[in-house]
């Protein structure tokens, strides 16, 4: 659901032409570095209201959330503002196009400004599924996204009076329905209807928690925000190649995101149920939930990297129906596609680390996917070889396979479920 904002975006963005659905792909290199970073953090409270609840403590799940809440808050403004203020010059530093930068400048200023907003709801949807609890997000942002994209065609075309703002339009559709998500998620906290209640007196940051947050969380926040550095990166190089090779990559990447959807849906419940059950010292059932999230992505991920396999080129042009940027979708999901697999694997993964609160393999992993294989791959063959996209493609290609190895030989040769004491949680 969160993912078919931008989607939705990319969609109505493409009726407009390749500059415009261009715009949301430049943006989200920037803003996913953003998110990963709160998402680290994030995921730390997942983990510890998990093991909490799985040692029935609640105090310490109420706790735990009203810390995290007050991090996700003030660590937004931290975070995104001083990005705002060097907006253009990361944007003349990633060689942004002409005909690109104006609509990127518009739709990234708007989602940065309202990034508490997302910071916000992520702590929502992470003190739900600790809990255990995936429907709530789920309905909430199933309503909201049905919203963003009634909103989407409301502004970005201009109906029923309204002015049509273009890409614009799509960042201001997309903050006015997170917004009502995370109304109505607080709404349900501070009523406490789902059985733990956000409390005035937890949302004093406490050192020690804080602590013990930084302990899980900044691993895998450091990791992830390298890993996010590194496309951002990647996205210069692939801006050197032209408007069509842009439009590709961003659509590319947004159809692989959405079959990497179930995978990453798949890690968080690993994470939750992963983190329970440790919490109640319960380890032989911990690697039963790893072995069946395994097997059950990886029968998922197989199927729909086959349909991109052999028609790669049909979901591009759902989202733009340009020859060129269809030719370039097709090559690219031709290499990329079985690589996908078993990344979505080492996805899986990553939750049993995140669940042990071991998140030093996410950060080196993270790390190693993005400067030790990919970008500096793209780069010499993109910059030095000169053999154009395809360069980009088998990078790819590599880093995610070598991820993948790399993370499953952790995954055996790690304690990660002896990193944490429920005792001193």
């Amino acid at each position: 659901m969160q993912t078919l904002y931008n989607l939705a975006d990319t969609w109505f963005l493409g009726r407009l032409g390749p500059a415009q659905v261009s715009a949301p792909g430049v943006s989200f290199n920037i803003l996913f570095l953003l998110i990963v970073l709160g998402g680290g953090f994030s995921s730390a409270g997942l983990t510890l209201i998990a093991q909490s609840r799985g040692k029935d403590d609640k105090e310490k799940q109420e706790f735990y959330l009203g810390q995290l809440v007050s991090l996700m808050a003030v660590g937004s403004i931290v975070l995104a503002g001083p990005i705002l203020l060097l907006m253009p010059f990361l944007l003349n530093l990633l060689q942004v196009p002409g005909e690109v930068l104006p609509y990127t400048q518009a739709y990234l200023g708007i989602l940065l400004s309202a990034m508490p907003l997302t910071f916000l709801y992520f702590a929502f949807q992470n003190i739900m599924q600790g809990m255990g609890d995936s429907i709530t997000p789920f309905i909430i942002q199933g309503f909201t996204v049905i919203l963003n994209i009634f909103l989407d065609w409301l502004l970005i075309f201009g109906h029923w009076g309204f002015p049509a703002l273009g890409v614009a339009g799509a960042a201001y559709a997309t903050v006015f329905s997170q917004g009502l998500a995370v109304v109505i998620g607080f709404v349900i906290l501070i009523r406490g209807v789902k059985g733990v209640r956000l409390h005035r007196k937890h949302l004093i940051i406490q050192p020690k928690a804080l602590g013990l947050m930084a302990s899980i969380g900044m691993p895998a926040a450091v990791g992830q925000s390298a890993s996010a550095l590194g496309f951002t990166v990647l996205q210069g190089v692939v801006n050197s190649l032209g408007t069509p090779v842009i439009a590709a990559f961003s659509i590319g990447n947004r159809i692989i995101n959405l079959f990497m959807l179930p995978a990453l849906g798949m890690s968080q419940a690993t994470t939750v149920m992963i983190g329970q059950k440790l919490g109640a010292r319960e380890k032989d059932q911990a690697r039963l939930v790893l072995r069946y999230a395994v097997l059950t992505i990886f029968v998922f991920i197989s199927i729909g990297m086959t349909f991109t396999f052999f028609r790669g080129n049909s979901f591009v042009s759902f989202f733009i129906q340009d020859p060129q940027v269809e030719a370039l979708g097709r090559d690219l999901f031709r290499i990329v596609s079985p690589s996908v697999v078993l990344f979505s694997l080492f996805t899986v993964i990553t939750g049993a680390f995140q669940g042990g609160g071991d998140t030093k393999p996410i950060m080196l992993l993270n790390m190693i996917r993005l400067w030790g294989l990919r970008v500096p791959l793209a780069w010499f063959l993109v910059l030095v070889m000169g053999i154009g996209p395809v360069g980009v493609w088998i990078s790819m290609f590599v880093s995610n396979l070598g991820t993948a190895a790399l993370g499953f030989y952790l995954l055996y040769s790690r304690p990660w479920m002896d990193r944490l004491n429920p005792a001193e949680i």
